[in-house]
């Protein structure tokens, strides 16, 4: 199980790393930082916290089973819900919406904050012997 959702996270991590350097560039190519926010945290929270994870379980063995499961997906749902979250709400694509950006926006937050509480539990309760 552990394996399986380090190779999950770690394969998740990698796309939005791609997605945040692509941003990056493009950035750097129009001399804009329109997507500075977003950029940010795709890369913080997309590429570096969820590898991070990933790295976790693939060196340490979890008793919670059902904890990681739920961090897993609520971690991956989270960060990619907060970064097109941020997109909706910082480049406003189709119009300052506030019924549809808001509950993506702030939904994607929570879950991730979700997973983030979800993980310290699960480094509290300690590995498999």
């Amino acid at each position: 199980m552990n394996e399986m959702w380090s190779k999950r996270l770690i394969r998740f991590s990698a796309v939005m790393g791609v997605i945040g350097a692509v941003l990056g560039s493009h950035m750097a190519g129009a001399g804009s930082g329109a997507f500075k926010p977003v950029h940010a945290h795709i890369l913080v929270v997309g590429w570096l916290s969820v590898f991070a994870w990933g790295i976790y379980y693939k060196a340490y063995r979890t008793k919670a089973r059902k904890l990681m499961t739920a961090q897993g997906w609520t971690g991956m749902i989270g960060s990619a819900g907060l970064s097109f979250g941020l997109w909706l709400q910082y480049l406003q694509p189709f119009g300052d919406s506030k019924a549809l950006i808001l509950p993506i926006y702030i939904g994607g937050g929570v879950i991730l904050l979700v997973s983030f509480f979800l993980f310290m539990i699960i480094t509290f309760i300690g590995e498999e012997q």
